[in-house]
């Protein structure tokens, strides 16, 4: 009788693992997460040439590390290069079609009339030292203009590494063994230190005036293309009303007012228009990242300035 009661403890101990599996993967989305591979240069990208789901929400990486469809072979219409870290992105949480490049192609195209392709290289975490030396190894496309899109953080990001990936959770290089394997290492295992990775985040020196310096190099090489250039930012959510951003991120973001003067750069700080909604707090999924309320004013806005900046017709 015991014997039995094993056998069928253990038969439905399996069909529960079975079930947890399957619910994880195909409700989820768990099993499959979005790859990384380390880069010398750029630190690290997205792997080339992915599909999946995260929640429900379709992700898309083609051959050049890109979330969006390939490529096409030839500008038909109009095309634009969107780069940014994981607010431009849109992370698992927002659906291929929802992402702020994708609403700004139609947006951009029901104002031109014509194709509008807006390609997103971005990743978590990027910050405009990553950007400069993806568009240095890739170019531009033959991109029209180019639109980085900053949060506050970004003017103190790091010098690119390679170190996270494929030691920290959220920059796998492989798949795990198993949908319950990802909850396990997401949710219940300890992120483990990552040998010099410390040292990459105490990064001295003027971290913000090494970013400036690299979207100036961004500018160059737009200006050399002949393409256009455009910065936005969106603000993290405690800088909102009623609170305001701290002073050496003030001092930070007074700076990048100041670059964008002196470069003769179009800049939209989305701090100033989310703080004349009512309610701007509803335009975030977490302290940083826009839902899809955010994604919807953030490309509303860069249309409503690119219409503006371009002309209605799309011609400078």
């Amino acid at each position: 009788m015991g014997f039995m009661l094993g056998v069928w403890g253990t038969i439905a101990l399996v069909i529960v693992a079975i079930a947890a599996e399957l619910g994880l993967r195909w409700f989820f989305g768990f099993g499959r997460p979005v790859l990384y591979r380390g880069d010398p240069t750029i630190g690290y990208l997205p792997r080339p040439n992915q599909r999946t789901r995260r929640r429900g929400n379709r992700i898309v990486i083609n051959a050049q590390s890109m979330r969006g469809e390939a490529i096409r072979a030839e500008v038909t219409g109009r095309r634009l290069l969107l780069l940014g870290d994981s607010v431009a992105n849109g992370g698992w949480w927002t659906d291929q079609a929802e992402i702020i490049s994708q609403q700004l192609g139609r947006r951009l195209a029901a104002v031109w009339g014509v194709e509008v392709e807006v390609l997103n290289a971005s990743a978590n975490s990027w910050g405009p030292r990553h950007e400069w030396a993806y568009v240095e190894r890739f170019g531009l496309f033959g991109s029209d203009l180019v639109l980085v899109l900053l949060n506050t953080d970004d003017l103190f990001a790091t010098a690119p590494t390679a170190l996270p990936v494929g030691r920290d959770r959220n920059y796998p290089d492989r798949y795990p063994r198993c949908a319950l394997h990802e909850l396990y290492q997401r949710y219940g295992a300890t992120q483990k230190p990552i040998p010099g990775l410390k040292a990459v985040q105490q990064e001295g020196g003027d971290r913000v005036g090494k970013n400036l310096a690299a979207l100036a190099q961004i500018h160059n090489l737009a200006q050399a293309q002949g393409a256009g250039m455009v910065l936005a930012m969106t603000p993290l959510q405690r800088e909102l009303k009623p609170a305001q951003p701290r002073d050496y991120e003030q001092q930070a973001r007074d700076r990048l007012t100041q670059f964008a003067q002196d470069h003769t750069i179009p800049y939209l700080d989305f701090l100033s228009q989310f703080n004349a909604d009512p309610s701007p707090h509803r335009f975030y999924h977490d302290h940083i990242h826009l839902n899809g309320a955010g994604n919807q004013a953030v490309s509303e806005a860069i249309a409503s300035l690119l219409a503006t900046f371009l002309g209605h017709d799309g011609k400078g």
